[in-house]
């Protein structure tokens, strides 16, 4: 006989298939019985037809395609004997599936099976049924699925109520139809259809509020009876499970009645006793015991108020946490944070063993258990649950401490007290994991130590000290490296010496050393080398006897293949050998920065009304003794064109420099949201953003005053933008006018020269609620390139997020996008997007454009469309 016929055995095929030593002879050898089976099948072979089948099973579980063999099922399931028909419905499990076209011709078959007199055969009709059934048959057989929940034989009731499970899931709107039969399945003695029938009841529960009534009314105090029966039986060896009698029912009935108890005075009344004594009786020494007490306080936690059991789960939650199951406290955990919005005094009961969990050695349970502690912290436990895990930061994983160094930043920005508290625990973080840090945590330092001005010599203090020992922490170098530049002095000279401090001796000589470590630190990247130079600067003015020396310092810069560290050498050096009358205005002490505006920048909005809940920005105390402060100036909004100008002086400060009215005409005080993925301190210190922009005009007009009033001063303005880092940035009117100025004053300094024509204004896009407007310019000598400026502005109340504008030209233009200021337009506000225009056919072909807006109001997407055809002449 041919070994791959019909008529080969399963078994010998098996044993082929598994003498095969590469994937090509198993391919061959179930080619070659596919093959044989294939010719079976067009042969109408019946006596090896069940044969063939199971062999179809098993290439089908080896992952070969078997699709071929599905009719084959379909003749088994017809025939009339037991063995038949069983191959013929395990393969129909195994072959098919509920998306298969196929299936709608076994529903006949099916429910003449589910009325055979062979209880045997009804089970496997059931069996069936209840892992293929599909929307259409579950309409056509729940009848007799239905009959079958009251069937005498107690196997049949268990696999007819799984079957009803599948049937409702598939078909909602039947649930109505199982209700009085599952209703009775509760009663049962039998412990396999028992737990079917609870099973079956909690997903009628879950899909229709009829029947969910219905079971709080008819069955809950019979189901209480149930698990009350169960917690006190006798030992049962056909049910016993670690010394527990059926744990599966135990938690099959526990979740039922959280359901039940859920939104129910009533029904939680009547569970209440049962639950307790669940909780109190089982014991927690074998997993099954466990189980049954994580279900129970689940229950607990779901089913309306009782104080006292609340407190009872807790405790178990409590004792798992000690648990050396890794499973367990994970769990407990997970539940405990469920805990913290019903009972939270009592999880803080806790706080110790859930503290000892955030120093586990397994990374899912330190995880959990520090997202538990921050839910924990509040302002009256912040310092002793921060003093903890700062402690603990400094023997973490390294991978670790990213997201420990995140929370920690978070809470202490969130609960600080006081500030010299708040920049006490900064340092901490920053001397330990400040290479972890995001820019947004050393930013807020920095706005904070600004604005605690009675801290200022305590803050350089204790950022000197910190820096001499934790010099390659990128940054805490960047934040005592800005301090030292604007509050060098007060280091030096020990201003505002606190009596919580040590005494200690900074010579001026002391302090340029640290900041050149900073800058030859061979860690040290851009944003850091930057800041440096700039600190240095400050640093020439407050320390002359020092002078020569920084200027040696940022000299060697000069030759740097860093373009920016190269630029800024070149400036800073120029101010230091020419400019002398003006440099000690130019690094004079920065305004307080504005706390409120920060926070507002921060969050991605500015409203009009800022109001600060929440981090550092609350009105916190220093912590000291503090006199009346006085008015400060909002630096952050210098940049703004409609912000007011800071004031020096009782003064104008911008007037009094530069002998020129600066103040706007008629304009709010607001200020601009802040430029997209860019912070307000980067602004300030021009690192990896754009400088301000500016009018051509104003700038010019600037430039102008100075030579008629003979004051060479150079606003705060333009020093914030000496040098942008960011090499794409490229506003066609600052540089010029920076260097001018640095470099000494022209007299022939004309706007026209300069700026080209002036062109007017365009409103290109105007809708009830938003408005595009246009202004352009030219670059000298390149009459192709136009740039524009646009401008949109929000004429609703809403906010709108996800802000993007899109255009398109001809193929005769080329257009430059570069990014928005931000992607966020707040209401009554406006934000600008730079854009640059090349007309490969200028004097000849006009400018033309469509455009597209794309924004989301309260999550709803918005699309504005239209088309520019009305540019000015010549452009």
């Amino acid at each position: 006989m041919n070994p791959f016929s019909s008529g080969t055995r399963l078994r010998d095929m098996i044993r082929a298939i598994r003498s095969c030593k590469t994937a090509a002879e198993e391919r061959a050898v179930v080619r070659k019985e596919c093959a044989a089976i294939r010719a079976a099948i067009s042969e109408n072979d019946q006596d090896y037809r069940h044969r063939n089948l199971a062999k179809l099973m098993f290439i089908h579980m080896l992952g070969y395609p078997t699709h071929f063999g599905q009719m084959e099922c379909l003749k088994l399931i017809a025939s009339s004997g037991f063995p038949e028909k069983r191959i013929g419905y395990l393969g129909l499990m195994l072959l098919l599936d509920e998306r298969q076209e196929v299936l709608m011709l076994v529903t006949n078959s099916l429910k003449q099976d589910l009325n055979h007199s062979n209880q045997y055969i009804i089970g496997l009709a059931l069996c069936a049924l209840g892992n293929i059934c599909s929307a259409e048959m579950a309409r056509d057989l729940a009848p007799e699925v239905e009959r079958l929940l009251q069937f005498r034989d107690p196997n049949i009731r268990k696999k007819a109520a799984l079957c009803s499970i599948r049937i409702i899931k598939k078909v909602p709107d039947l649930a109505e139809n199982f209700i009085n039969t599952s209703a009775s399945l509760l009663r049962e003695k039998h412990h396999g259809v028992l737990i079917t029938g609870v099973q079956l009841c909690t997903d009628l529960c879950k899909v229709s509020s009829e029947a969910l009534e219905y079971f709080r009314e008819k069955c809950t105090e019979s189901l209480v009876k149930t698990l009350r029966d169960m917690a006190n039986s006798p030992y049962a060896p056909e049910y016993d499970v670690a010394g527990i009698t059926d744990p599966f029912l135990h938690i099959r009935l526990l979740k039922l009645l959280r359901i039940l108890g859920h939104g129910d005075d009533d029904a939680s009344d009547c569970m209440n006793d049962i639950l307790a004594q669940v909780a109190t009786k089982i014991e927690s020494n074998k997993n099954a015991g466990n189980a049954i007490l994580y279900e129970c306080v689940g229950t607990i936690m779901s089913i309306e108020d009782n104080g006292g059991l609340r407190v009872l789960a807790i405790n178990i939650l409590g004792r798992f946490l000690s648990n050396r199951d890794n499973n367990i406290r994970y769990v407990a955990l997970n539940m405990l944070m469920r805990a913290m919005a019903v009972d939270a005094p009592a999880v803080q009961r806790h706080r110790a063993t859930i503290l000892e969990c955030v120093k586990d050695s397994d990374a899912s349970i330190r995880k959990k258990a520090l997202d538990l502690v921050y839910l924990l912290v509040s302002e009256s436990n912040v310092k002793p649950l921060t003093k903890e895990l700062i402690e603990y930061l400094e023997a973490s994983d390294q991978e670790f401490k990213g997201v420990l160094t995140a929370k920690i930043c978070s809470l202490v920005e969130k609960f600080a007290p006081e500030k010299i508290w708040y920049i006490d625990q900064m340092l901490k973080v920053l001397s330990e994991a400040g290479n972890f840090v995001k820019d947004e945590v050393w930013h807020a330092l920095i706005v904070v130590i600004s604005n605690a001005s009675d801290l200022h010599g305590y803050s350089v203090r204790a950022l000197y000290r910190t820096f001499q020992t934790s010099a390659e922490q990128e940054s805490l170098v960047r934040v005592a490296v800005w301090c030292i530049g604007e509050y060098g002095d007060m280091l030096v000279n020990n201003v505002g010496m606190l009596d919580i401090e040590e005494p200690i001796t900074v010579t001026e000589s002391d302090a340029v050393d640290a900041v050149e470590v900073a800058i030859k630190h061979h860690a040290s990247d851009l944003t850091t080398k930057a800041m440096v130079l700039i600190a240095l600067l400050k640093l020439s003015s407050r320390f002359p006897s020092c002078s020569e020396r920084i200027k040696d310092i940022i000299l060697q810069n000069k030759r740097s293949f860093v373009l920016e560290l190269q630029q800024r050498s070149i400036e800073f050096n120029c101010i230091l050998q020419k400019h002398q009358n003006i440099r000690s205005a130019l690094v004079e002490r920065m305004p307080v920065l504005d706390e409120a505006t920060f926070s507002g920048r921060r969050a991605g909005s500015l409203p009009t009304s800022v109001s600060i809940s929440t981090g550092a920005a609350r009105n916190l105390p220093n912590g000291i003794a503090k006199p009346a402060a006085a008015p400060v100036a909002d630096l952050l909004d210098l940049s703004s064109d409609d912000a007011p100008a800071p004031s020096s002086s009782g003064g104008d400060f911008l007037q009094d420099l530069l002998g020129v009215d600066l103040s706007p005409v008629s304009a709010p005080s607001t200020s601009q949201p802040p430029k997209g993925g860019t912070d307000v301190l980067l602004d300030l210190l021009s690192i990896g953003t754009s400088p301000p922009e500016q009018s051509n005009s104003s700038a010019s007009d600037i430039l102008c005053s100075i030579q008629d009033n003979n004051a060479p001063l150079a606003s705060l303005n333009d020093l914030t933008s000496l040098s942008p880092l960011s090499a794409n940035a490229t506003s066609p009117a600052s540089p010029a006018p920076v260097m001018d100025l640095l470099d000494g004053f022209g007299p022939n300094l004309q706007k026209n020269e300069e700026n080209g024509p002036d062109y007017p204004s365009l409103v290109a896009y105007e809708s009830s609620s938003l408005r595009m407007t246009f202004n352009f310019s030219k670059q000298p000598g390149n009459p192709q390139t136009t740039l524009i400026q646009a401008t949109f502005t929000n004429l609703s109340p809403n906010v709108y997020n996800d802000f993007l504008f899109q255009a398109a030209v001809p193929k005769f233009l080329q257009l430059h996008l570069d990014p928005a200021c931000s992607n966020t337009l707040p209401a009554n506000r406006s934000i600008s997007q730079s854009m640059k225009l090349t007309n490969s056919q200028h004097g000849k072909k006009s400018l033309v454009m469509r455009t597209r807006i794309a924004y989301k109001i309260n999550d709803n997407d918005v699309l504005e469309e239209g088309q520019v055809n009305n540019f000015p002449g010549g452009l």
